[in-house]
């Protein structure tokens, strides 16, 4: 009896999800960097607090432990996980972008639009992640 790559997948232990989610972190804020550091230079305003490394990163981590809390409560309730995460994600990504727009007398046009381009990168790069580490099969 042969077992397929996606049986294995499934039966990956709690500290293989746990690199992945750290590996998520760790390459959604390097992302980020790169998008900041490119809107800073396009004339975002450089006291812009949501583009300093301290704020994103930060906020980066939180947003994919509890995206990663989140699947796992998907992939383990939901009848059909990969038909709720298809609707999901873009819906609470596109909800996550509210309070970016609250900041645009400080940051601007350029330093709001970073934010949502942040915000699709993280969740481009944490379902990636998750699909790899948390299986919704």
């Amino acid at each position: 009896m042969s077992v397929t790559s996606e049986a294995v997948a499934v039966r990956r232990g709690p500290l293989v999800v746990a690199g992945g989610v750290l590996a998520a972190i760790v390459m959604a804020s390097i992302v980020n960097t790169v998008i900041s550091l490119i809107a800073l230079a396009a004339g975002a305003p450089d006291d812009f607090q949501p583009l300093k490394a301290g704020s994103y990163i930060f906020l980066t981590a939180v947003g994919t432990l509890i995206g990663a809390l989140g699947w796992a409560v998907v992939r383990k309730s939901a009848k059909d996980p990969e038909a709720l995460v298809r609707w999901l994600v873009p819906t609470v990504v596109v909800v996550s972008f509210v309070p970016d727009f609250l900041l645009y007398g400080d940051g601007g046009a350029i330093g709001v639009g970073a934010l949502l381009l942040m915000h699709v990168a993280v969740a481009a790069v944490v379902v990636f992640a998750y699909r790899k580490v948390m299986p919704l099969s």
